[in-house]
């Protein structure tokens, strides 16, 4: 039997960075009680998994996230159409506070995706 997970970020700002994550992804900001050391969304369909917020006291020293997530913004779409997508999500992202880093085109092998990071600097990819 598959097991439930969630996805955690360690963060400065727990409520901000679930309120950027509900709306990129469409998600629901949960209830946190008053409490400012966390907070957390889920998928209204209650398909994706729970993303949980939790306030650390350092900040965020990793030069590339070893885990990230890819926020499919653009499947079963290729080549310059595919790319277009890629772009009208990562502006409106961009006026959510993520910054893009670099987009790298679509090869032989792959789709070209678009690399962001979100308001803390954590690294995803619009895939």
């Amino acid at each position: 039997m598959a097991k439930e997970f969630q996805v955690t970020y360690d963060c400065a700002d727990p409520g901000a960075q679930a309120e950027f994550w509900g709306q990129a992804l469409g998600y629901r900001v949960q209830p946190s009680g008053g409490s400012a050391d966390w907070a957390a969304i889920s998928d209204p369909d209650g398909k994706g998994p729970r993303l949980y917020f939790q306030r650390v006291p350092e900040g965020n020293t990793a030069a590339k996230n070893r885990l990230h997530l890819d926020v499919r913004s653009a499947p079963g779409l290729k080549g310059d159409e595919r790319m277009a997508a890629l772009e009208v999500e990562a502006a409106r992202l961009e006026e959510l506070g993520a910054k893009r880093l670099y987009r790298l085109e679509s090869d032989e092998e792959n789709e070209g995706i678009i690399v962001m990071t979100d308001p803390e600097e954590n690294i995803f990819c619009l895939d």
